[in-house]
């Protein structure tokens, strides 16, 4: 799955998956932002926490 990106090195917004390949140029990219990656992934722990206090 691919979440909508910035690519600091093109400059603009593209699909990039987790691994950071970008689906739009067909390559992977190395200065990207991964905050939603990142974001999705704290969440899950989040719950994986309160999951485990109840």
């Amino acid at each position: 799955m691919t979440k909508w990106c910035f690519n600091y090195e093109s400059g603009k917004y593209e699909n990039i998956d987790r691994n950071g390949f970008s689906w739009d140029r067909g390559s992977y990219v190395y200065n990207w932002d991964d905050s939603e990656y990142r974001r999705e992934e704290g969440q899950k722990r989040t719950r994986l926490f309160e999951s485990e206090d109840d």
